[in-house]
């Protein structure tokens, strides 16, 4: 009489080996290398982007921390708010840009950090890709953290930071002065925030001052320039205000041989 446990193990040999055939599932690739960068890099194919790939710098300790603001028409128009803190940037999408009125509170949604190198990206990311549209490095300088007694360091930054009440003070071309993002207690959500100060205005600084603050120009010459489909052309132009017309100069007055006259018309 067969042993039926000889069976079975045939059997179950059998499958095993039958799903052995099966290729295992792909293992996501190991970014820890990139430490604070992984997200970033995840979510991005440098073979296509024209974004720099993630690298953490190391700078030394008492330089003058970057800060860069990019307008950024991707899904929707957004202003990315980026400072410098231990060799990355911590990055928050502004849907409506910052506003330089203490009464204005704008919504901050925090994003994953960005490469220093990011600091000087201003193009078009093609369709497709994650952040697909046109950059505009709408605003830079320097900034550092602030308490009651002057200005602090990035052990301070990172205090503040994890209380979620970081104070700072910016010195850029277009936004200055005192300023707080304040997290409010719903995950990656902050306000940004002016204190008021020299620099408190009501403008519309999104509307007065729309044009690269390293190229000058409109998103949608930088749009054109770097190559962008019609509808990434259409919607970054949408986003550029209407520019005033420069002021046209009354024709002078000529004589009789063609020359401008400078001599006063006589009174009638």
């Amino acid at each position: 009489m067969p042993d039926r446990r000889s069976r079975g193990s045939t059997s179950g040999g059998a499958a095993r080996t039958r799903r052995s055939k099966t290729p295992p599932p792909a293992e996501l690739p190991d970014l820890s290398q990139y430490g604070r960068l992984a997200e970033y890099n995840r979510k991005r194919h440098f073979g296509v982007t024209p974004e720099p790939a993630a690298k953490i710098r190391t700078r030394e300790a008492g330089h003058p921390l970057q800060f860069v603001i990019q307008k950024h028409r991707a899904g929707h128009l957004h202003y990315d708010f980026r400072l410098e803190h231990r060799g990355v940037m911590l990055s928050w999408a502004i849907p409506k840009g910052p506003s330089p009125d203490p009464a204005v509170k704008r919504l901050a949604m925090e994003t994953e950090p960005h490469p220093l190198d990011y600091n000087q990206f201003e193009g078009v990311i093609p369709e497709g890709e994650y952040g697909g549209g046109t950059v505009m490095i709408w605003d830079k300088g320097v900034w550092a953290p602030a308490t009651q007694h002057g200005l602090g360091d990035e052990d301070e930054t990172e205090r503040q930071y994890r209380k979620g009440d970081l104070k700072f003070v910016l010195l850029g071309e277009k936004v200055a002065g005192s300023w707080v993002l304040v997290r409010t207690g719903r995950e990656r959500q902050w306000l940004l925030i002016k204190h008021r100060d020299e620099y408190t205005s009501n403008d519309d600084l999104t509307v007065t001052r729309p044009l690269s603050a390293v190229s000058g120009r409109t998103m949608a010459e930088i749009a054109r320039a770097a190559g962008a489909t019609p509808r990434q052309l259409q919607q970054a132009a949408a986003t550029d205000p209407a520019m005033p017309a420069a002021p046209v100069e009354p024709p002078r007055k000529t004589s009789a041989r063609g020359r401008p006259s400078h001599r006063p018309s006589r009174p009638a």
